[in-house]
Parts: structure tokens; sequence; C-alpha cells
């Protein structure tokens, strides 16, 4: 059995941590430029690991974009010498003004953002020009999912040319996000995306056609990236799979990813025969998932039983396997939420967790 996961200076490392191994992620990289088809193609998103540290592993092959749900990852990213940054996420409120102060310190990184309101807009509008900065925009159009965007026959060209005419503001292009579209047969996923899609590049012909500017396409999330990867002129923005969790590797098979994060966790207590209980409660592995939220690559038959704050209690005839104070490792269900409640990740490398990797945009706001 290949134990990839199990690192040689477990006894050092306090429980609950979480593991990120750099190979792994690295890989990974590699793998979203080889389906992307080049680094221009990608504008992956960070909200998965929040981590200047995996954007530096990115930076390393070249990958210059990227895009982020928060104030803080536009932050962190930039801060880190990305060229391009897009906030997929329509600023409102105190958000608006520290979208462009972000854009007026740190003019060496080119930032966007989404709109789908006419109020959003005008109120960006006003904002940028009294703060003398240009703030590019794209227009985020619905495409099924029905949580952001305009729809495309809702006024969607208007809403365009009111950010092509309105000061303050460039028009960057179109974002469409199909989240909704999880299919495990992958013929029915990529029919699913063709459908969802179609309405965006209707809208781009008519935006085009009397000559107004379409920059670029941002679409697409990780489990349709391969079939984003075949429109042209398309900017493919996955998220998940640079550190991948068994929720994606369950729904989608046909996506040849590496985990590359992965919770260490001890049993604390075994209150009776066939009982383990771990400190790795809700503040350590998202937990808005029905169960099972972890899969335990040592025993992967266990039953969780209850979730706390603090416990896991799994249930298995193989618990007199694993006294107090044993190591287990598991893969979280949902990786994005779960990193969020980790201060810092330990880097694996070469079998030890010695790199202390900060988590720094779990926070919502660093210094804007």
């Amino acid at each position: 059995m290949n134990r990839w996961y199990q690192i040689s200076n477990a006894d050092d490392i306090p429980s609950p941590a979480l593991l990120f191994y750099t190979d792994r992620i690295e890989e990974n990289i590699r793998r979203m430029i080889r389906i992307a088809g080049g680094v221009e193609r990608l504008r992956p998103h960070v909200k998965t690991h929040k981590s200047a540290d995996v954007v530096k592993l990115h930076l390393a092959q070249g990958i210059t974009k990227f895009k982020c749900a928060t104030i803080a990852e536009a932050e962190m990213v930039a801060s880190c010498g990305a060229a391009e940054v897009l906030l997929a996420y329509q600023p409102v409120g105190p958000n608006v003004p520290r979208l462009c102060e972000l854009i007026r310190r740190m003019p060496q990184t080119r930032f966007a953002t989404v709109v789908d309101d006419e109020g959003a807009l005008r109120t960006l509008s006003e904002i940028a020009s009294r703060k003398k900065v240009k703030v590019e925009v794209l227009l985020d159009v619905d495409c099924g999912q029905r949580r952001t965007g305009i729809g495309f026959r809702a006024r969607a060209l208007e809403l365009y040319k009111l950010i092509c005419s309105l000061p303050g503001l460039n028009a960057g292009g179109l974002h469409a996000y199909d989240g909704h579209i999880h299919d495990k047969d992958v013929k029915a996923r990529a029919a699913a995306h063709h459908e969802a899609f179609m309405p965006v590049v209707l809208l781009r012909g008519l935006i085009t056609e009397p000559d107004l500017p379409c920059p670029r396409i941002v679409t697409g999330g990780t489990p349709t990236f391969p079939f984003c990867a075949q429109w042209p002129d398309v900017e493919c923005s996955p998220g998940t799979c640079v550190l991948w969790d068994w929720g994606y590797s369950t729904i989608l098979p046909d996506l040849d990813f590496l985990h590359a994060a992965v919770l260490l966790t001890r049993v604390v207590s075994k209150p009776t025969a066939n009982r383990l209980c771990l400190d790795l409660g809700h503040k350590a592995v998202a937990s808005e998932m029905p169960h099972p939220r972890v899969h335990f690559l040592d025993l992967p038959d266990a039953n969780p039983v209850a979730h706390n704050e603090e416990h896991l209690v799994l249930e298995t005839p193989r618990a007199n396997e694993f006294p107090v104070g044993a190591v287990l490792y598991g893969i979280p269900w949902h990786v994005c939420p779960t990193v969020a409640l980790h201060a810092e990740a330990m880097a694996v490398k070469d079998g030890r967790a010695d790199a202390h990797w900060s988590i720094a945009a779990r926070a919502r706001r660093l210094s804007i």
C-alpha cells in the first residue's frame, strides 16, 4: 500500500492539523496547464487554498492571472506579484471603496470585478470616478445556477452597454460560473455545460456586433474545466483541483488530479470498545455536508456517529488497532471551507512537514 500521506515527523505536529503536499500541488498545476492548453488560458480561483505560498507555486509555472472571491484574497494575490486579479463577487457597501483603494495602492496589478446590477454598477462608477481610478468590469451572466448573474434575456446587452459608457469603468468582457453542473456521467456533464454556455456565446456575438469591446470570457469551475478548455478565447477558472478533495474525486472520477491536502488528527478518547473519538470537530473540517465529511485513508470503512465543535466520533470494528494518541490521516469531502478553518497549513516535502504556510486570506481584511 502506498502511504504517500504519512509523514515522518507526525509526533512533532499538534493536531488537528492541515497538511499541504507541495509536490502534489505542483503536479496538479501541471495537469491544469495541460488541460487548459497553456498558461494563458488559465485564471485559477484562489478561494480553495487562500495561501500566498500556493499562489507562488502557480507563478513559478507561468500562471499570472487569478480569480478570487474577497478583497483580502485579491490583496494577497497581488502582493505575490500576480499580473491580473479578478474579483468574481459583485462589490457592494464598503467593498466598493476598498476595491478602488486596492487599485490605487497596487498599480502593478491589473484588477477587475464583476457586476450584474445597474445600481451596483452606478455606485461603482461614482466611487471610482471620485477616487480617480479605473475599474475594469465584467458582466456576470447567469448560466443556470440562479445564484448570481444577469439572465441572457434580462437586459444583459443594455447593462453591458452601460458598463462601456459610465465614467471610471472599462468594459472587461463576460463572466459566467456553471457551478450547478457536476454530473458524474461525463457525457451528461458535457452536454449540460454546452447548454449553459451557449447564451454566453450568443451574448458575446451581440456585444461585438456593434463593435463594443469584449476582451475576455472567464468561465467555469473544476467540474466543467475540461469542457471550458475546448472553447476558443476563453479563460478557465478551476479552483478545487489544485488541492483536490474526496467529494470531487468521488463525483468526478474522470478528472485526474492528486489529493494534496490532508487532515492529521488523533484519537483522544475510546468511549466504547468500537468507538474512536478524534480531535477533528466542526472547527477543523467543513461540516456543511452530510457525512462522510472526511475519508480516513487508514480506516476507510469507519462510520461517523457524532460530530461536535471539537470532536468527531467514529464507530469501527477495528477500534482496538488505534490506541489513544494514534494518528489518523483524512481527506476532507469539501476542501475549500475546510482550509478556511485553519490559520496555517504545514507544507510536506520529502515526507516531512517542516514549513508553516499561512492561510492569510481566510481573514476578511488584510490591510485594506
